[in-house]
């Protein structure tokens, strides 16, 4: 049985709980055949020192948003997902409000998944542009 999409929501939702995604308040919100959204709020806690939006931060909610993207595609009974690495390039900061974070296949083999991670505000000015490569590796 195929969950429904409200359903995967709150399942990844809820394996986020205890984990840095849920210290930063990160939660994903919309997914597709080839995309997964997550939003986090922008708050003091998630500031660097002069009150804008780590650059630190941000990226943890790309690496986040991409491994659960490669998650959802796969056979999580045998295979499950690792990061090889992360890129970010800040092109604007925001104080306030919630960034999304898009995360979209470029490429999606067997063994490795490639994805472009769009961060934009919430009036879709873009934030950050990050790439994620990932690896899926069997469970023994």
């Amino acid at each position: 049985m195929q969950l429904s999409k409200e359903d995967m929501l709150a399942k990844a939702n809820l394996v986020s709980k205890g984990t840095l995604m849920e210290t930063l308040s990160i939660e994903m919100v919309d997914f597709g055949g080839d995309f997964l959204v997550a939003r986090m709020p922008v708050t003091p806690k998630v500031h660097q020192p002069d009150g804008v939006l780590h650059g630190g931060a941000t990226a943890a909610l790309a690496e986040s948003v991409g491994s659960f993207a490669a998650h959802i595609f796969i056979d999580t009974e045998k295979f499950f997902i690792r990061g090889l690495e992360i890129t970010a390039n800040h092109i604007k900061s925001v104080k306030d409000g919630f960034v999304y974070a898009k995360a979209t296949f470029l490429h999606k083999g067997r063994t490795t998944q490639l994805l472009d991670i769009k961060i934009t505000d919430e009036d879709d000015n873009l934030i950050s542009i990050c790439r994620l490569s990932t690896i899926t590796l069997p469970k023994q």
